[in-house]
């Protein structure tokens, strides 16, 4: 394969150095980011200068329907930015002696190689590569000073991202450093630590409903014993969802954090696997919430007798004194005043890995209820009642609330119970 007039041996410069990234620390944790690197490698062996379709990695690569639709969801653009952001952290670290870097150049899923230019090649290597780099001196005289100025500017750049990469030392490379965030209110800097520490952005998933039928002539909830999965209309979710996303992208900026955005229609157990993740909207909604560990006092149910059988309600399992034993929001025949809500924080499926959940029964309890995460008085409010100082860490716990709604705006939000969970 020959870039930029050097030439790489698929088999000696070109897998090695993907075999190389594949075993590295910054991306052997992520399943999708390998198996997204692998199927790029591949195609670039096979299929030299040959464009790859987002459309072909989505089908290929992420299991995604033949109805996938690149416009309309950026998951395969967010993948390949995650995977060029680890290229490039490798680089400016771990590799930044390795003789071929590896690149996927902005708006292509095309990989690219080059050999390092100030390496210090083998004889196996000087052979390889001299006959290509004679041709090209033939062709075209070498402008000494060109090729002098381009490797300063390499190895600068270079070393200036390394120098960003180690700043913060101690926590490592992107880890968030102690003064980053420093301006942000104190409790929201306790709360939300689990999400600021991990290598990568926390997933925000926000439910999305089943649909079935289309907008223009109407819509109505999927019914699994009646309606096929083929005729799924999954491209909506409730305004409390939206704005619940805004508030939490606007809590994040704060902290110097970014958040990952996803629909619960594409949630896979690869990113539960590898991430740390924010649910917003109740399981019936958020149907990705059953595939992993849920909540264990306040448990998501449908009423299964009386008046208000089939509606959502939420039932606490071991009620202490004066607590209800199960909450519903006001009925479906009358004006929504009262809402209820979770917020729990779990344990990920792997060590490190954390878990949120922030549901309220209808869309606007789960605006209510982020809104209470995203508010400095409210969560200093829950971290008292989890004794929680500012030396101490949160621990795992879960918790429900009352939320008032008045015109489809949720305008209060109270705590009814704290529970705390063993790790």
């Amino acid at each position: 394969m020959t870039v930029t007039g050097i030439h790489v041996s698929p088999k000696d410069g070109f897998w090695g150095q993907i075999e190389r990234l594949l075993s590295s620390s910054v991306l052997h944790s992520s399943e999708s980011l390998c198996k997204l690197l692998r199927y790029l490698a591949k195609q670039a062996v096979d299929h030299p200068g040959q464009p790859v379709k987002e459309y072909q990695i989505a089908t290929e690569v992420f299991g995604r329907p033949a109805d996938f639709d690149p416009q309309s969801d950026s998951a395969i653009r967010v993948q390949a930015g995650r995977l060029r952001t680890k290229l490039a952290e490798y680089y400016a670290a771990e590799g930044a002696d390795d003789p071929v870097i590896v690149e996927l150049p902005k708006g292509s899923y095309h990989l690219e190689f080059r050999r390092r230019a100030n390496h210090a090649s083998t004889k196996a290597q000087q052979a390889d590569i001299a006959e290509p780099l004679a041709v090209a001196s033939a062709k075209k005289p070498v402008q000494i000073w060109k090729v002098a100025a381009v490797g300063f500017a390499l190895l600068f750049a270079a070393a200036l991202a390394l120098l960003l990469a180690l700043l913060p030392a101690h926590k490592g490379p992107t880890q968030t450093a102690p003064n980053q965030s420093d301006h942000a209110p104190k409790a929201f800097q306790i709360f939300w630590k689990p999400f600021l520490l991990g290598p990568d952005e926390p997933w925000v998933i926000f439910s999305n409903a089943a649909f079935v039928g289309r907008p223009e002539v109407g819509l109505r909830y999927y019914n699994p014993s009646r309606d096929s999965r083929d005729v799924v209309f999954d491209h909506y979710t409730g305004v409390g969802e939206v704005l619940a996303v805004h508030n939490l992208d606007q809590v994040f900026a704060q902290l110097h954090r970014q958040i990952r955005v996803k629909r619960g229609s594409l949630f896979s157990l690869d990113d539960a696997e590898n991430n740390d993740l924010i649910f917003v909207g109740s399981p019936s909604e958020n149907l990705t919430l059953t595939e992993i560990p849920g909540t264990q006092e306040f448990v998501f149910q449908r009423v299964a007798s009386g008046p208000r059988k089939g509606d959502l309600a939420i039932a606490n399992l071991h009620p202490e004194p004066n607590e209800p034993k199960l909450v519903l929001a006001s009925p479906a025949n009358s004006p929504l005043t009262t809402d209820y809500g979770v917020i729990a924080l779990l344990p990920g499926r792997n060590s490190g890995r954390w878990v949120l959940i922030l549901a309220g029964t209808t869309t606007f309890g789960t605006q209510g209820i982020v809104e209470y995460v995203c508010r400095e008085d409210s969560v200093q409010e829950l971290l008292s009642r989890l004794s929680v100082s500012k030396d101490r860490e949160v621990k795992p716990f879960e918790s429900l609330l009352r939320v008032k709604v008045t015109r489809g705006v949720p305008v209060s939000t109270a705590l009814i119970a704290v529970r705390e969970r063993a790790r």
